[in-house]
């Protein structure tokens, strides 16, 4: 084969759900990075939420300030795990006849 071909294999493994066991109940969680995501955009509301009632409160302002950084900080991870969920590299394992 030569060196310079790419060959696309779809990644059906990524869409696999993951199984975790916890006594006569299950949890699965199918898409993760979709899953990871929501549970991402979940907590930044969370944060600016909280950001916000903390600004009602003059002693609490200051917190409130770290809470929206780490909500926007937050807002930085959304795109990358939209964009890891779209590219994933795999290494291949050298063939045997390979050399």
């Amino acid at each position: 084969m030569d060196k310079g071909v790419i060959i696309v294999r779809p990644f059906h493994h990524l869409d696999n759900p993951i199984t975790l066991t916890i006594g006569h109940e299950q949890l699965i969680i199918r898409r993760r990075y979709e899953t990871l995501s929501i549970f991402n955009d979940f907590l930044v509301a969370l944060w600016f939420l909280i950001g916000s009632v903390f600004f009602l409160y003059p002693q609490l302002e200051f917190d409130g300030t770290w809470l929206f950084i780490l909500g926007s900080l937050q807002l930085l991870i959304r795109p990358t795990i939209r964009l890891i969920a779209h590219i994933h590299l795999k290494r291949i394992p050298p063939s045997s006849w390979e050399s």
